[in-house]
């Protein structure tokens, strides 16, 4: 088999290596140009170690990709975490077209956060699905999908490192394998379940205390470690990540008003919330580093009925 793999960072790094590891000729490689002042992409260093063509092109819409990837004569496009659009005109180009991976279960959460989304939404399970790209976002024919669980104190780091990297990195592989061998089936998505959720970013992430104890613990988790659910202190941004959910059984147990410190520890601090309470372990203020919540709280003289603001 010879191969083109389209990607960038750890997850493309990963496919990349993968591939060669077993024996498969990786003819090129497709990643995006990096940023000024961006840390090198795995992948583009990883090829170039390797001994792998690497082309960072602006563009895969232009003559350029198209006369590239024709002139590696390929049997399959690998489309490992793509940020960049390709055209019909060049993931069609392989003798046995381009798969791509996708990290939720098509026709739900196309887009570009479909990691976090599910989890947000309290979800208990995600999975991962290859599929063969078309024009339109995420909306290709299925080839192959994998379910996932997700528990009730999974992260978006849990989900994404533990199961939908690794798992996405072997149906990759076995897709390619049924690809190229004639045995795989293509199924159209079903438009009527389609869903579609923008990017998850501070607009998207920032904390309502007035919302359901559950509601933000879904949030926090659904956000940790990227970009990180906040909320301000004293006017600062403070960005939460590890957190403890504490439901309270009974009304008279609210443990304060929504939003406002109700406890403070040597290694945590809580916050009242509609339900119950949450009991922040792992923080970041502003640019600063992460920090210990009971730390953090000493530091900056919080004390019980000192409020947190939406």
């Amino acid at each position: 088999m010879r191969v083109a793999i389209i990607g960038q960072q750890a997850f493309g790094k990963s496919v990349l290596e993968a591939f060669l590891a077993r024996g498969t000729t990786v003819a090129g490689v497709f990643c995006a140009p990096e940023k000024p002042g961006a840390r090198p992409d795995p992948l583009r260093v990883t090829a170039e170690e390797r001994g792998t063509p690497v082309f960072q092109l602006p563009s895969l819409k232009d003559e350029q990709a198209v006369r590239i990837l024709t002139e590696l004569e390929v049997d399959l496009g690998i489309m490992a975490f793509v940020v960049q659009h390709a055209p019909q005109a060049f993931v069609t180009i392989p003798k046995h077209g381009t798969i791509q991976y996708h990290p939720s279960l098509l026709p739900r959460y196309r887009g570009p956060s479909s990691i976090n989304w599910p989890i947000i939404k309290g979800d208990t399970q995600t999975g991962l699905t290859i599929f063969r790209p078309t024009d339109g976002l995420d909306e290709g024919p299925i080839i192959l999908q994998k379910t996932v669980p997700i528990g009730p104190d999974d992260t978006l780091g849990t989900v994404y490192f533990d199961r939908l990297f690794p798992l996405g990195v072997e149906a990759l592989l076995k897709a390619a394998d049924l690809v190229v061998a004639g045995r795989h089936q293509e199924a159209a998505q079903r438009e009527e379940l389609a869903t579609y959720e923008g990017w998850c970013r501070d607009p998207e992430s920032r904390i309502n205390w007035q919302a359901h104890v559950d509601q933000i613990y879904d949030l926090i988790r659904g956000c940790n470690p990227s970009p990180g659910a906040w909320t301000t202190v004293q006017g600062r941004k403070l960005r939460i990540y590890d957190v403890v959910r504490h439901r309270t059984r009974t009304f008279r147990t609210v443990p304060g008003k929504p939003g406002v410190v109700c406890a403070v520890g040597a290694d945590s601090l809580e916050v009242a919330a509609q339900g119950g309470r949450l009991e922040l372990r792992t923080v970041r203020l502003e640019a600063g580093a992460k920090a210990g919540a009971g730390a953090l709280a000493a530091e900056l003289r919080l004390a019980v009925g000192a409020p947190l603001e939406s």
